[in-house]
């Protein structure tokens, strides 16, 4: 294999491409943290009368759109790939199908311009996002995960340096809350619309548990909190907004729990960060932000519209990799698992999302 290309360390210009589930997004983004252009298309209304992502509609829709959409965010950065330093793409875990999609276009660009191609991790894109938002967010910190595939508490220590301190023993909370959102009806995505139906509930009307709360070991789970959200509401005697509210409370609960269960085993890190999907909770956010004034922390969450899957995020990932000199080569494959901690013990009965 050919010598790779050179990195630009000195507040390099990156271009990202996200598409692991059902977003297609693009975005240009500078070491300095501007967001030069990005877009992002959604995919609701082709997955929602299924309830949920469908693989196979995925990789299709990436496929027919990101090639305009590559276009689209050149022309609004009135920019050619010569003016940009190198290409990051998300290279797993996801959907194997659009990673492939958008990993392989990285590379033909990669190929084309002569560029750096950097296959970026999205949990680690998720995890560095407060970053790009936040200049005085230093290492270390201490990183509540949390999206619709992955539920983890991470000591991040530096780029690529993670210790995995929990992790889901079933379900992710992301799942727990669509799950919820079908069994009231709400369509999908869920998230929001659970949130949005739990504002006018009472979050102690429902007696929902709370999965390992207290518990000796330190994971979470959320199937059981699931099951007893189906039970509720098939029982007839609540209100929907009432199970909504109490749901959400209860998965508060868990995850405040869950930290300060985290915090008995380290030296308590500066700064409590939340990223992932489910971090654009407004609910869930004010609970941590509690938590970590409570414990002396400073609180640190992305903007919302870095909390869902995006391609600055990536892009900003790839400019904290340039730095270290880090890049990979173009046979780099994509892989629909890749944790960021590979060394951490695997979880009692923790399947593949651990």
């Amino acid at each position: 294999m050919s010598e790779l290309p050179s990195i630009i360390t000195d507040n390099p210009t990156v271009l990202g491409i996200e598409s692991s589930c059902d977003e297609t997004a693009v975005a240009i983004v500078r070491g300095d943290r501007t967001i030069i252009a990005e877009r992002i298309a959604s995919q609701e209304a082709e997955h929602a009368p299924y309830g949920g992502v469908v693989p196979e509609i995925a990789a299709r829709a990436h496929a027919e759109r990101l090639a305009p959409m590559l276009e689209a965010v050149m022309a609004d950065a009135d920019m050619t790939l010569e003016d940009v330093d190198a290409i990051a793409a998300t290279a797993g875990p996801g959907l194997i199908g659009g990673v492939m999609v958008g990993l392989v276009s990285a590379k033909a660009l990669a190929m084309a311009s002569d560029k750096p191609l950097i296959a970026v991790n999205h949990l680690e894109g998720h995890a560095l996002s407060p970053r790009l938002a936040d200049p005085d967010l230093g290492f270390p910190y201490l990183l509540l995960l949390v999206s619709g595939g992955h539920c983890q508490i991470l000591l991040v220590e530096g780029v690529g340096e993670y210790r995995r301190l929990a992790t889901t023993i079933d379900d992710a909370l992301g799942e727990a809350f669509d799950k919820t959102a079908k069994i009231l009806g709400l369509g999908y995505p869920g998230g929001p619309k659970v949130e949005k139906l739990a504002l006018t509930g009472d979050a102690s009307a429902v007696s929902l548990p709370r999965p390992l709360k207290g518990s000796k070991e330190p994971h979470f789970s959320f199937a059981g909190l699931k099951s007893a959200v189906l039970r509720a509401y098939d029982s007839g005697e609540h209100r929907s907004e009432d199970i909504a509210a109490s749901f959400q409370q209860a998965a508060i609960d868990c995850l405040i729990d869950r930290l300060s269960h985290a915090l008995k085993d380290l030296e308590t890190p500066p700064s409590l960060v939340v990223a992932g999907g489910v971090a654009a909770n407004t609910a869930i956010r004010s609970a941590l932000e509690a938590f970590a004034n409570k414990h002396h922390m400073r609180f640190a969450a992305p903007p919302l519209a870095l909390c869902t899957d995006n391609a600055a995020m990536i892009a900003w990932a790839g400019c904290e990799r340039m730095p270290l000199e880090q890049s990979d080569p173009l046979d780099f494959k994509a892989r629909p698992r890749w944790p960021l901690d590979p060394e951490a013990e695997k979880a009692r009965g923790a399947g593949v999302k651990a």
